[in-house]
């Protein structure tokens, strides 16, 4: 499997880069939703694990570029944010999956079980 992880806490990233690196073969990493859409052209993941609060482009809007150019992208939102009204959102963005930072084993078993 391939992963993008887009998250812009280094520290997180690479938490959740350890979490899951049993998981994947490769493992491309992007600071910013600005640079996802170049990313997943690029690398084309199996999966992307997308963070919501950025600087430049927030995950929102970089799930819905994705899914606009890639119908077929997977796409999880994990963010700190546990918000009815945000989970919504993401999935209006097209995304499959909505996690919390709190606790990534949800995460890792959805992904274990679409590998």
């Amino acid at each position: 499997m391939k992963l993008l992880i887009v998250e812009d806490n280094v520290q997180m990233r690479e938490m959740i880069k350890l979490f899951l690196r049993d998981l994947a073969e490769e493992i491309a990493e992007r600071g910013d939703g600005a640079e996802a859409l170049a990313a997943y052209r690029e690398i084309a993941p199996d999966w992307v694990v997308m963070d919501i609060g950025m600087q430049k482009l927030d995950g929102l809007a970089a799930t819905s570029q994705i899914i606009s150019a890639f119908p077929q992208a997977r796409i999880v939102i994990l963010t700190q944010y546990d918000d009815p009204a945000l989970r919504q959102a993401a999935r209006d963005a097209g995304a499959q999956g909505y996690f919390t930072k709190g606790n990534l084993l949800p995460l890792r078993q959805m992904l274990e079980r679409e590998a």
